[in-house]
């Protein structure tokens, strides 16, 4: 029984340790998950799967705005690639991308819980639905 005590100890200092990493870089940066491996005792293998299981916890620095656009099946039966294909178009990037100016991250995701405005895509945390190519010709342009 102690050691899941002491797991569950040390899988919350991974997180904590992970989100203050994350606040001061913006991202978790390699040379820091080994860093954090090392201190901890940890495989990188695991600090690296903690890492990763978190959406919040990217591995890459991000744009000062991250779209999130939805593939999950209802935005997908509501044509999400024509809303897909519009962010490309407008930013220059694809998904996994930031724009070169550093404003803009496109990420593709299983889904935003927006299923009844499908199709759907947020930056940062606002939620758009119910999307067009030209109404994400809008939205963007506001962000700009």
């Amino acid at each position: 029984m102690a050691s899941s005590t002491n797991d569950a100890r040390l899988d919350s200092s991974l997180l904590l340790l992970l989100e203050r990493t994350r606040e001061v870089y913006g991202y978790i940066p390699e040379h820091a998950l080994i860093g954090l491996a090392d201190a901890l005792g940890l495989p990188v293998v695991d600090v690296y799967s903690a890492a990763t299981f978190y959406r919040g916890l990217p591995l890459r620095p991000h744009g000062k705005h991250v779209i999130r656009v939805c593939k999950s099946v209802p935005c997908y039966l509501k044509h999400n690639g024509s809303i897909i294909h519009a962010v490309e178009r407008e930013l220059g990037i694809g998904p996994g991308q930031t724009s070169q100016d550093g404003l803009f991250s496109l990420e593709l995701v299983n889904c935003i819980g927006a299923c009844d405005r499908a199709p759907a895509m947020m930056i940062d945390d606002e939620v758009f639905g119910d999307l067009t190519a030209e109404r994400v010709t809008e939205i963007l342009a506001g962000y700009r």
